[in-house]
């Protein structure tokens, strides 16, 4: 058991440190999610459990200690290399994945822009069941297989990438090609589940900082919470046919093409009110009226984001506030704490966002027990 406490009091010291003046009732979920993958991994008291835990963490603050989204993607891939003979990424877009980086093959340079073809039985079931696989090597794309040649097990895992509610990339590890080959496939989950978690939490930390710049505030993007960007929209395959552009344009992609996110985050999905919601108020107050909107969407996003089991069942038995009451409550508190004695106190943008977003404008999901 105090094996555990050590885990969780180094996890949770990474994740505060990053989220500590952002969004930081997030770091008590992260924990949480992280804690239940790596309980596998420290159970029993041999020192060979509790040198594998260590490194598990040794990875997971690596990923962490990212800043941007590039760095937490080469942070994923580097640590992959611990617990997988080789890995790769490929970016979905359009359907197609494309290769952005690879590690430990003959080849890596290769892998860039490669087009995987996500027909074949493998790629095809991971993206249908979206979660992690184990095929075979002909369950894989011959040509990835002819030209970085076969791992010596015969046996490849697929893991997807997931940002908000899609399969942003798939992952691939294989056992390797030399003669201590490794392929740990518990280990290997974790940490694209848990790159996929900090992705989201780096996206969200971004809003949030943007929420309190005055300029920012007049240049967040206006989008609904269901179209959600495509992160991964500056990485524009080479192989993909696209329809021609000016030059100066083709150069342009190509400078971004290196970093396959773009930072969105699920915040600047708040869609601005209509110019006219607040014709009859000052400049100022109409400003703190705005920003109360798309901070009330932040926090009910995140709500969503990390209770998405919950949120169905909740929908589905009509007692979304009973399933989802303190994280509510948290985000309703913090809420209260920016705008609770401002211009905006008066609007109750944080009930109509929960009506409007947790129960989809019906708030008899919500139950008895939410106070409207």
């Amino acid at each position: 058991m105090a094996e555990k406490t050590a885990i969780q009091q180094a996890v949770e010291k990474a994740v505060s440190e990053a989220l500590e003046s952002h969004v930081p009732q997030l770091r008590e979920q992260l924990v949480h999610q992280l804690l239940e993958q790596v309980q596998p991994h420290v159970a029993g008291s041999t020192g060979a459990s509790q040198t594998g835990a260590a490194e598990l963490l040794k990875a997971l603050n690596a990923i962490q200690a990212g800043t941007t989204q590039k760095e937490i993607l080469r942070a994923l891939l580097e640590s992959m290399g611990q617990y997988s003979g080789r890995a790769a990424l490929f970016v979905m877009k359009s359907g197609s994945a494309t290769g952005w980086q690879g590690r430990a093959f003959d080849n890596n340079e290769d892998i860039k822009d490669f087009a995987l073809d996500v027909s074949c039985a493998g790629p095809a079931q991971v993206l249908q069941a979206r979660t992690a696989i184990v095929v075979n090597t002909s369950e894989m794309d011959s040509r990835f297989i002819s030209q970085f040649g076969a791992p010596v097990e015969d046996r490849v895992m697929l893991l997807p990438l997931h940002l908000k509610d899609k399969v942003a990339a798939l992952v691939y590890a294989d056992a390797g090609t030399d003669s201590s080959p490794r392929l740990d496939t518990a280990a290997l989950e974790l940490l694209v589940t848990a790159t996929s978690a900090w992705l989201e939490v780096a996206s969200l930390r971004k809003q949030a900082a943007k929420e309190g710049s005055e300029a920012a505030a007049e240049a967040v993007p206006v989008q609904t919470v269901t179209s959600y960007s495509d992160p991964f929209a500056a990485h524009a395959p080479k192989h993909a046919a696209v329809e021609s552009v000016p030059a100066a344009e083709a150069d342009a992609a190509a400078a971004v093409a290196s970093s396959p996110i773009v930072a969105t985050g699920a915040a600047a999905a708040a869609a601005a009110p209509a110019p006219d919601a607040f014709a009859e108020m000052s400049v100022e107050d109409a400003e703190t009226h705005r920003k109360a909107q798309r901070f009330a969407r932040l926090l009910v996003d995140e709500v969503k984001l990390y209770n998405q089991a919950k949120v169905t069942e909740g929908r589905k038995n009509k007692d979304l506030y009973d399933r989802l009451k303190e994280d509510i409550e948290k985000s309703r508190s913090t809420y209260l704490k920016r705008y609770g004695n401002t211009a905006a106190a008066s609007a109750d943008y944080f009930n109509a966002e929960v009506i409007r977003s947790l129960a989809e404008d019906d708030a008899s999901l919500l139950g008895a027990n939410f106070a409207r």
